[in-house]
């Protein structure tokens, strides 16, 4: 796939993000569920709409994987057309001050570690993929352009602490539902209680970073990618960690606004509730 044309992959995600609408039950329910609890005042013919639109752009992120891991970086690179915001980081940088990414699940997000840590000292959080022959692959394309990986573990947040603590930038992923003793709150993600992760409001407490959402939005007809960035909401710096976590998901909502198509819906973003409660819909 890396071999290919961007265009020619996009054209192949399309043609199977119709397949997955059509054939795979899981894939479209939950994205009608979510999509649904997200836009209730959207008509239904809206929101299938919608739900068909991301299945299709997230089959364009997942083929596009191999092109932005193993094509020519330079060629990779160069399929950023424009960045917006960027000035905010570079000034931030400057200073030496820690900066905080948050990467939703939105747009191609590969291309957010590739981008950023061509200029500037990245380190994300990482989980080894269920194939293990796949580590290899993903850790060599994810750092080639000189980012650093850490586990999803103890020894991981000590990783973005002392990344932090030089002055340097560290990336999250926002919007999963933390593992059983990570540490979550619920907190309302359109209006829906949602479990969210309190690993950035406990980074923010102790390094005073700055924090920034980013999405690398896909263009048409494989011309490549926007790459917006966004002061993070002003309550993800709240003391209180239930109100940094309404920060968290509104910041997440402010960067779906941006490109609603290319968010992944698909994902069972309320699946677990407050107190045991049960949902009316059952994934």
């Amino acid at each position: 796939m890396s071999r290919l044309p961007l265009a020619w992959i996009q054209g192949l995600a399309v043609f199977l993000g119709k397949l997955v609408w059509r054939f795979s039950k899981r894939e479209r329910r939950v994205s009608q569920i979510n999509i649904e609890l997200c836009f209730p005042d959207k008509t239904p013919w809206e929101r299938d709409q919608l739900a068909r639109g991301s299945l299709i752009e997230s089959a364009k992120t997942m083929l596009e994987m191999g092109y932005v891991w193993m094509a020519p970086k330079d060629i990779v690179l160069g399929k950023v057309k424009q960045v917006h915001g960027g000035d905010l980081i570079t000034a931030c940088q400057a200073r030496q001050e820690p900066v905080i990414i948050l990467g939703p699940h939105i747009g191609q997000w590969e291309m957010i570690g590739q981008w950023f840590s061509r200029d500037y000292p990245l380190t994300c959080m990482y989980s080894p993929p269920r194939i293990h022959s796949l580590d290899p692959v993903i850790r060599k394309g994810r750092c080639r352009t000189g980012g650093g990986l850490v586990p999803a573990d103890v020894k991981g947040v000590a990783g973005l602490l002392k990344a932090l603590k030089r002055g340097e930038m560290v990336g999250i992923l926002p919007d999963q539902e933390p593992d059983h003793g990570q540490g979550g709150v619920f907190a309302p993600f359109y209006g829906v209680p949602a479990l969210t992760a309190t690993l950035l409001p406990k980074l923010v407490k102790k390094t005073g970073a700055k924090v920034f959402t980013a999405l690398a939005k896909r263009l048409p007809h494989g011309e490549g990618y926007e790459i917006h960035i966004l002061p993070a909401n002003d309550k993800v710096y709240a003391e209180d960690e239930v109100t940094a976590a309404e920060g968290v998901n509104a910041s997440v909502e402010e960067i779906i606004a941006y490109a609603p198509l290319q968010y992944q819906w698909s994902y069972k973003r309320f699946r677990k509730r407050p107190d045991g409660e049960r949902h009316p819909y059952i994934f």
